[in-house]
């Protein structure tokens, strides 16, 4: 399952970052985590405590 999560995520942000400075490397990095973090929030269902 994981693999098949890894995959998706290649073929959505590419399989590397594009920039070449450091700096702007880990503001790539940080963007494509934000945004997978976006996108596992809206798959996640909303649990309801019941009693």
């Amino acid at each position: 399952m994981t693999e098949t999560a890894m995959y998706r995520v290649k073929q959505l942000f590419g399989g590397h970052l594009t920039l070449r400075d450091y700096d702007a490397q880990v503001g790539e990095a940080m963007a494509i985590i934000r945004a997978i973090n976006k996108m596992m929030r809206a798959g996640m269902p909303e649990s309801v405590r019941i009693a």
